[in-house]
């Protein structure tokens, strides 16, 4: 039989590295569309053996020399998303709203088999955030557009190669205290990377119609109880500071001057609600493809980067925890 040709869009990313190597030992093709092949390349090239993994260089917003990839693809993938705005057209509305939507368009035109976008769960409440609102209206531009399409919405993604677990460990490393914003009290549902990329794969393979599927771990945590998890991984202790939303708001304004800021007053707005299942749509459990790895589990494989002493670290460091644990306990 032959291989189906998968179009990925952000393959350079955790999501689409992890997407590529699984892609391909399943005997699918992919090609990867980047903006400098000189920066991605080594990387990307490394996921998958030769014979099964294109890389064209291209601007995603260059209609024409995309067209060119859309010619022999079977399946489009978007994994494009930005969480801050830039310069140079990097804005929510191009990135979330206008280049889906164009993918959406060129779908229909080449008659591929089906369009999977990655959007993010919590869209359709956060009315208050321009992130938000460009994500959701771009999975509308996307389901108008092209019928074949299913829009994935997970909670946050994290593994070794994320900005999340790897950030919040470098910062709770150096500062001598960390904020809480709302308290603490915001709920997330984490997914690790491989069982995102698992759905993706199963939606795919079986060709599944749904329209929107809610993707999320087996576990629920909040905002404090996460920064909890990665301080006890690291055998670190730091003061939690509960932070008043002025307070908030006005660190997150500085922050926003900076190239890669630490916090934006849109993310800050997107805090405010939970990043859990909406109730609305099906999720990753209902369609047979539960998330499996626990969030404390799988950072703690690559945690020891921040801990005292690294990787050898591990020993001394883990009886020491038990230990303090049970004296809690008692």
């Amino acid at each position: 039989m032959k291989a189906k040709n998968c179009l990925i869009f952000g393959g350079s990313g955790q999501i689409g590295r992890n997407l590529i190597r699984k892609l391909t030992k399943n005997n699918y093709k992919v090609t990867v569309v980047t903006r400098n092949i000189h920066q991605k390349s080594y990387i990307i090239k490394t996921q998958a053996n030769v014979g099964y993994i294109d890389i064209t260089e291209a601007n995603i917003f260059d209609e024409k020399k995309i067209r060119e990839v859309f010619k022999k693809a079977d399946i489009c993938i978007n994994l494009i998303g930005i969480l801050f705005e830039q310069k140079k057209g990097n804005t929510f509305k191009n990135i979330h709203t206008i280049f889906p939507s164009i993918l959406a368009k060129l779908c229909k035109e080449y008659n591929l088999k089906h369009f999977i976008h990655i959007s993010a769960l919590g869209v359709n409440e956060a009315t208050d955030s321009y992130y938000a609102q460009s994500k959701l209206d771009g999975e509308n531009k996307v389901l108008k557009n092209f019928s074949l399409s299913t829009i994935l919405r997970p909670s946050i993604v994290y593994s070794v190669d994320d900005n999340f677990t790897t950030s919040f460990m470098t910062l709770l490393n150096r500062l001598p205290f960390f904020p809480l914003f709302y308290n603490g009290k915001t709920r997330f549902a984490p997914i690790h990377c491989s069982d995102l990329t698992d759905i993706i794969l199963h939606v795919i393979s079986n060709n599944d119609n749904y329209k929107i599927i809610e993707c999320v771990g087996p576990e629920i945590i909040s905002y404090k109880e996460i920064i909890k998890k990665l301080l006890k991984l690291i055998g670190k202790k730091r003061l939690l500071i509960p932070m008043p939303l002025l307070a908030a708001e006005l660190s997150a304004s500085i922050f926003e001057i900076l190239p890669k800021p630490l916090l934006t007053k849109d993310q800050l707005r997107l805090l405010k609600y939970d990043n859990i299942l909406s109730g609305k749509y099906k999720s990753n459990f209902d369609i047979g493809i539960p998330s499996l790895k626990k969030f404390d589990e799988e950072v703690k494989k690559y945690s020891f980067m921040w801990r005292d002493g690294g990787q050898f670290s591990t020993e001394k460091y883990l009886y020491k925890q038990d230990k303090e644990d049970k004296i809690k306990k008692v």
